[in-house]
């Protein structure tokens, strides 16, 4: 279709392509049905919008079967909800109407007719159903309206973050998702038959990264799905998800990455509040300040710890003793109302908590950092290694063996620079600017330990 939101002086949300004579035809879904009697009012929708069709009695109604074209009066006489309609007529100012205009037919082409059983109600408010509702109709869900503004704004987040960090000299690259292990020197994998032996899907793009780092292209991004043998079912994961990651070479510290992200945050809400204003609107949300996004506050990891338990005795509750999904919460509306800010960086993890391969800045930190933020962690990052005798020393305490690193040992043996980078999860990223309940909401097609279809 044309687009529902231009045509006519602008006056019709509705399509199109306007007629010599002064018609417009339209196109689109049947998305909502009142029939008054002699007249009836036809809803129709496309990816920009919604426009009324007024329908007259008809002198000849289409039937359920057979021509789809009705000439000299029409009505909604045969047409289903969800069908696929092209509609001809001229337009017409009505402030009731969406968008404030519509159409008086005057010929309706029934181009695709729905059946009458619909498993889902697709012109019903998402709000009042539950997730698993949604999820187990996703084929029809997607079209309701409001569902679909999640990926439009995803679609922002997506576009935003890898044309931002294009302008700063960024290559964007794509890896292998079959690899040989992991890149953490975890368990939680999914093991694919390769011919004659297993491999795995990848967890992470992170080696290769490093890789592209160490060759001289120095900055690099990735878009791409990433995948989590882990056996959770809650709002926060996803067994595959959409990963934006980052690398860089030739930084000093944690600092250079936060500074960046926080550059790139701030763009990406940028970018939503103002192609996106729709669509948050649908979920009365709002993108976060951007200026205030580039300020967020950077807390150590001990003195986080500390300032999560103070605020949660103070609230009469439990002592918090990790960066835990409270602390996280915690520190994101302490730092909304001391910084104005909803977003906030936790930095130097101990080393006990992050992988081998995270730099250490002394004897029990490092050089890491999460980002949290509306109360979720959404980035995980920091400085990596890039000394080959520190790598070498590093693997035994934890557990791992330098034959069993062979490829990343090469990485490091010949020559890398000080690098390091973060990745982003897009689906909660999207579900915390539109504050939704799962960040199963923002997966088009969600997988988990349950859910392998559609």
């Amino acid at each position: 279709m044309c687009g529902i939101q231009r045509s006519l002086a602008r006056d019709i949300p509705g399509a199109a392509r306007t007629k010599p004579d002064g018609e417009v035809m339209v196109s689109g879904w049947v998305h909502r049905i009142r029939d008054m009697g002699g007249i009836s009012f036809v809803v129709i929708r496309d990816r920009s919008g919604m426009v009324q069709l007024v329908l007259p009695e008809a002198v000849k109604a289409p039937p359920a079967e057979g021509p789809a074209l009705a000439a000299g009066g029409v009505s909604s006489a045969g047409i289903t909800l969800e069908s696929v309609v092209c509609a001809r007529g001229r337009p017409a100012l009505n402030e009731k109407a969406p968008g404030g205009a519509e159409i008086q037919v005057s010929a309706l082409e029934v181009i695709s007719r729905a059946r009458s059983d619909l498993p889902y109600q697709v012109n019903g408010d998402a709000a009042k159903m539950g997730l698993e509702t949604i999820l187990d109709n996703r084929l029809l869900s997607l079209r309701n309206p409001r569902i679909r503004a999640i990926f439009n704004v995803q679609a922002t987040v997506i576009e935003a973050f890898s044309a931002w960090l294009r302008s700063r000299d960024f290559t964007e690259i794509k890896t292998s998702k079959l690899v040989w292990g992991g890149t953490e020197g975890g368990t939680e994998l999914f093991e694919v038959d390769y011919f004659d032996r297993k491999v795995c899907l990848a967890q992470s793009p992170q080696f290769y990264k490093e890789a592209m780092v160490a060759s001289g292209m120095e900055r690099v991004f990735e878009v791409a799905p990433a995948y989590r043998a882990e056996k959770h079912d809650t709002p926060r994961h996803l067994n595959e998800y959409v990963s934006l990651d980052i690398e860089m070479g030739f930084i000093e510290s944690e600092m250079d990455l936060i500074e960046l992200e926080r550059g790139l945050l701030a763009h990406i809400f940028e970018e939503t509040a103002r192609k996106n204003a729709a669509d948050l609107a649908l979920w009365k949300a709002a993108a976060p300040d951007p200026d205030c996004t580039a300020k967020a506050p950077v807390v150590g990891y001990e003195e986080a710890v500390k300032l999560a338990s103070k605020i949660s005795a103070e609230a009469g509750g439990a002592r918090i003793f990790d960066i835990n999904p409270e602390a996280e919460r915690i520190l994101c509306e302490w730092s909304a109302k001391e910084y104005g800010s909803e977003l906030v960086f936790v930095n130097e993890f101990p080393r006990r908590y992050r992988p081998f391969y995270a730099y250490p800045s002394d004897a029990n930190r490092t050089m890491s950092f999460d980002a949290l933020f509306r109360g979720l962690e959404i980035t995980t990052g920091g400085r990596r290694q890039h000394d080959y005798d520190a790598f070498v020393e590093t693997l035994p305490r934890f557990g791992l063996k330098l034959e069993n690193m062979q490829n990343y040992a090469a990485l490091l043996r010949y020559g890398c620079p000080p690098h390091g980078g973060f990745a982003i999860g897009c689906e909660r990223l999207t579900a915390r600017i539109l504050g939704l309940a799962s960040v199963k909401e923002a997966s088009l097609f969600p997988r988990d330990r349950k859910r392998v279809t559609p």
